[in-house]
């Protein structure tokens, strides 16, 4: 593998896109034309084609004494300037490690300061930052790591019930014998250096602190004509997502991917300097870390973390002790935040705007986010990891009913088509799946070509999955998945993958994971379990032998032990007669 991880990777992306000259060409119409479900966005703002150290600089050239971050769980505030200078710390101390251009750093962390200045300082001297969910456990985090090469790691100490540490150290025991930067692991051959957050010392390990105080003078020296030897089209950012196979798979973007998508989510919430951004969503998805962190720093407004995770009585009293005028949520959040007994405690008259995504929107709370939050122009947004991620996001002035039974308009820059089987686009009102294009498609999968392939059809179209419908105003409503994917909370999560890990237990035979809806989660996970003939196990049994090993969120909230599996005359699983079976029993 080359140092930006596969030409061939990258090869093949530019000839699976090679018709996105003819797609720049193409005239906006955010309405469907010739009755056709195809629509293209508005194209009347430029792409911006730069690096992401290049729009750092430009902001802190713009705005460097205003304030630009803070993070409410340590009461730490930071101008443009004082990030800009941490940044470099950081990327200069990484630079002394040996790591170079292309090389893959994973980071392990909820919201902090480290994970901000992570970020940037990758970015800064061309590493390809990988994110690492806080929810990952040992399998995943060691295929995850494994997948990309990982060089180095940068890792909290823990996270509620994660013990990081703990479980880096059952990965790679190696640690406890070997100076810190000369790792050799036997399960993790590529890692070499691993950086912990915190003061204690652990073995094996640098220290965070440590980091931001090893590069000199001549290391800062390399900094700027690194950054200028950047590309816009460089892979800056890997963002697994969850595999049909058993396997996540690494979303690559481009420098040029997430800045722009960032830039053009924030334009829609008519963002500015003079805003206030609550960023309770974790920075490890496209909606912390692009929308969030690369959307304020597009405009020079001000990030405000109110926690290391999601607490609605934290995220409330910091946007009303921050003034803040934007926050960021799935329905879920919104909901906890409305429902919770010290609502009412708090002022929200600066709040106006932010982004809801990640499930439909129940229509009453919609209404309550905007009549009791005071956020009269929130937008719903629609997209995928692989697109940067937005492809459609609501106006701030669409009415309430387009805002909860569509995902609004078509993004600018960005073509999509709803289409049959065959590939064919449909009528203008009829269902199918939803494919985009444009500058916002991903590079391709880390080091998989074949799943390339299988997601980017000829002309550069992203296959989404989604079953979608345009109307002829050219608002788009997502109807159904092509995949049995499972929302929950916000997180997708795809039923193949718990199933692979589950036909590892011995006692199983057959296994199918489907979900059924849930009031407050959007959906809850379920299994139905063939077991081998002669064995018997318990619902508690099954649960044990999936906790440390995937994440808490995927595991079965319902487990049913069944004689056999309802299946097709062919042999195909019918998960809609399992889940329809589910709702009947539990009364939903």
């Amino acid at each position: 593998m080359d140092i930006l991880g596969q030409s061939k990777l990258e090869n093949l992306s530019k000839s699976l896109l090679g018709s996105g000259s003819r797609s720049e060409e193409t005239e906006p119409n955010l309405a469907p034309i010739n009755h056709r479900s195809y629509v293209s966005g508005d194209r009347s703002i430029p792409l911006k084609y730069a690096t992401i150290p290049e729009m750092f600089a430009e902001t802190v050239s713009k705005f460097g004494p205003r304030e630009a971050a803070y993070f409410a769980q340590t009461g730490k505030r930071l101008s443009y300037y004082d990030l800009d200078r941490e940044v470099d710390d950081l990327a200069s101390g990484l630079l002394a490690l040996g790591l170079t251009k292309g090389d893959r750093i994973g980071i392990w962390s909820p919201n902090r300061l480290e994970w901000l200045l992570t970020q940037f300082a990758t970015a800064r001297i061309g590493l390809i930052l990988v994110n690492i969910n806080p929810a990952y456990r040992l399998s995943e985090l060691e295929y995850a790591l494994n997948k990309v090469e990982c060089k180095a790691l940068l890792t909290a100490e823990q996270f509620k019930t994660s013990n990081y540490l703990e479980m880096i150290c059952t990965l790679a025991p190696e640690l406890n014998n070997c100076a810190p930067g000369q790792l050799i692991s036997e399960k993790l051959p590529s890692l070499k250096v691993v950086i912990r957050t915190g003061a204690d010392k652990s073995n094996g390990m640098f220290n965070f602190e440590e980091i931001t105080k090893l590069g000199g003078p001549a290391q800062q020296l390399r900094l700027d004509p690194i950054s200028r030897s950047l590309s816009p089209d460089d892979p800056i950012n890997i963002q697994f997502t969850s595999g049909t196979t058993g396997a996540p798979k690494g979303a690559t973007l481009s420098h040029y991917n997430i800045i722009n998508n960032a830039r053009f989510a924030v334009m829609a919430q008519g963002l500015s300097e003079i805003d206030r951004m609550c960023i309770p969503v974790p920075l490890y998805h496209c909606f912390g870390m692009v929308l969030g962190t690369l959307g304020c720093v597009s405009k020079g407004a001000v990030m405000v973390f109110p926690g290391e995770g999601f607490d609605p009585a934290k995220t409330l009293e910091t946007v009303s002790d921050e003034n803040c005028t934007a926050l960021y949520g799935v329905p879920t959040m919104f909901v906890a935040m409305l429902e919770h007994p010290e609502f009412k405690k708090h002022s929200y008259s600066t709040l106006r705007t932010g982004i809801m995504a990640g499930a439909p929107c129940p229509i009453e709370v919609m209404k309550k986010v905007v009549s009791q939050m005071n956020m009269s122009e929130v937008t719903i947004a629609y997209g995928m990891t692989e697109t940067s991620p937005i492809s459609f996001q609501s106006d701030v002035h669409d009415s309430f009913e387009r805002r909860v039974a569509t995902v609004g308009r078509i993004h600018p820059h960005v073509e999509v088509k709803i289409v049959d089987e065959d590939g064919g686009i449909v009528p203008v009102g009829d269902q199918g799946e939803l494919w985009t294009r444009g500058y916002s498609v991903m590079h391709g999968y880390w080091n998989d070509e074949e799943k390339t392939k299988e997601s980017i059809a000829e002309g550069g179209w992203m296959r989404t999955g989604d079953l979608a419908v345009i109307d002829a105003e050219g608002y788009c409503s997502i109807v159904g998945r092509l995949k049995d994917m499972i929302i929950r909370g916000g997180e997708n999560i795809y039923p193949r993958e718990i199933e692979e890990f589950l036909y590892g237990h011995p006692k199983i035979q057959e296994v199918q994971v489907f979900g059924i809806p849930h009031k407050k989660l959007g959906e809850e996970v379920c299994a139905w379990i063939v077991l081998q003939s002669g064995e018997v196990a318990t619902e508690a049994e099954i649960r044990e032998f999936c906790e440390g090993q995937i994440t808490h969120f995927k595991i079965p909230k319902h487990i049913r032990f069944k004689a056999e599996l309802p299946m097709t005359v062919t042999g195909k699983p019918q998960k809609f007669v399992m889940r329809d079976a589910m709702m009947t029993e539990l009364g939903e």
